[in-house]
């Protein structure tokens, strides 16, 4: 028996795809980007944990959230800090 599998081409925008509001899907996205941001920063400069949180100013724990996509535990306002204190230059456009 063969299953036929529904493909629903993105929008662009996986939380609005899931149904969150513009607002907030637009606020998780950006998370999202600087989530992953920062995570290939720490894997790309090879720092461990510990090395991580002392460049960054936060505990290991609070790294390990960062790595882990532990997402609902990161303010917007704070992954900019992070952006910042890791030499990153944040930039928000708004396009039409």
């Amino acid at each position: 028996m063969t299953t036929e599998i529904e493909i629903t081409e993105s929008c662009g925008n996986v939380f609005l795809d899931l149904g969150f509001p513009p607002d907030e899907a637009a606020l998780l996205a950006l998370r999202a980007e600087l989530m992953a941001e920062l995570r290939l920063l720490i894997r790309d400069q090879g720092w461990t944990q510990a090395e991580a949180a002392q460049r960054l100013g936060i505990s290991q724990s609070r790294v390990s959230d960062l790595v882990r996509g532990k997402w609902d535990k990161f303010s917007l306002d704070m992954l900019i800090t992070l952006a910042v204190r890791a030499g990153k230059r944040v930039e928000l456009r708004l396009v039409a």
